[in-house]
């Protein structure tokens, strides 16, 4: 109990600190948003509406710290403001909208490489020296290339040459949005070709360090005695090698998952997918600074959550963590 609540008590000052510098970035950026959004809807808005736009966004002349503290009051709130690239639109139903599909394509493909590369390396490591070590070049190859380049090409052979998958969006215009056999259908069918793009790029980094670390615990002295006790081959694999060997991958793994939430933004670019980092590029784009600040802070939360997850799984699976602590 005592790990745990040190483990709290600093994972609360690392939320506030990135809460702080979400705050600031934005601020410090060049340029006016409201100037932007004027410019959209060509000089049809008056010099009034415009001090209100800026008013409303909380871009007038109070200080700082004025506005560090109101934006604190509002974010406990659960108001995150107004977006800029969605005017009127609240952050909070732009993210809302995202969110689903990032975690959807993003989480799964994640869950996915992580599993079967973890799989694989235990293999490799396992039956090193034979044919299964021609893995390597081949996935290390792929994990090389990168995302939105080899969804290009993905996009241009399997999509624009091949017609075997759409390029574009992440279901089918001609439906409406629901929980329906249609929607869903449609909305897998255009995540496949992203999935796919993002499991084959990632599966080669989970496989080669999950299989040094397989070859390094295959020669530690535990698993030597386990195999002089006669124990099963696979049983010494998987239950003594392959479950310590896992540990590093472990932390990694709560990374990639807390980042699910920012999406793969160039490969949503690429496949126009509806995703969070496809808002996150338009927030960019447009100086849209609220929903900057919700975006960057659904990631930084994601993130801190992964973490402190993984040192829970670190306390289960590694008895060494519990003495330690």
């Amino acid at each position: 109990m005592r790990y745990l609540g040190r483990r709290i008590v600093f994972y609360a000052i690392t939320a506030w600190a990135a809460v702080t510098i979400n705050f600031l970035i934005p601020r410090l950026m060049p340029g006016n948003p409201v100037q932007i959004l004027v410019a959209r809807f060509q000089g049809r808005l008056s010099p009034s509406a415009t001090a209100s736009l800026t008013a409303l966004f909380g871009l007038n002349n109070a200080s700082l710290w004025s506005q560090y503290v109101k934006f604190w009051s509002e974010m406990l709130h659960g108001n995150l403001g107004i977006s800029f690239t969605y005017f009127p639109v609240p952050v909070t139903q732009v993210i809302r909208q995202s969110l689903p599909w990032t975690v959807a394509l993003i989480g799964i493909s994640t869950i996915i490489a992580f599993a079967l590369g973890t799989f694989l390396g235990v293999i490799v490591g396992w039956r090193r020296g034979t044919w299964t070590d021609s893995l390597l070049p081949v996935t290390t190859f792929f994990s090389s290339v990168p995302y939105f380049w080899f969804a290009l090409v993905a996009v241009f052979v399997l999509g624009a040459r091949l017609h075997w998958f759409p390029v574009t969006g992440g279901y089918s215009t001609s439906l409406s949005m629901g929980f329906t056999g249609a929607f869903i259908g449609s909305a897998i069918y255009h995540g496949l070709l992203p999935a796919l793009t993002i499991v084959v790029a990632s599966l080669g980094g989970w496989l080669l360090g999950m299989r040094n670390m397989m070859i390094t615990t295959m020669s530690t002295d535990y698993v030597a005695m386990a195999e002089a006790k006669g124990l099963h081959r696979r049983r010494v694999v998987f239950a003594y090698a392959a479950r310590n060997a896992v540990l590093p991958s472990i932390a990694g793994f709560a990374m990639s998952l807390g980042f699910v939430v920012s999406g793969a933004i160039l490969v949503e670019i690429v496949f126009s997918y509806p995703g969070i980092g496809y808002q996150l590029y338009n927030a960019v784009t447009n100086e849209d600074y609220p929903l900057m600040q919700g975006i960057f802070l659904i990631i930084a939360l994601a993130v801190l959550a992964a973490n402190f997850l993984a040192d829970l799984a670190y306390v289960l699976l590694d008895p060494r963590t519990r003495q330690d602590s």
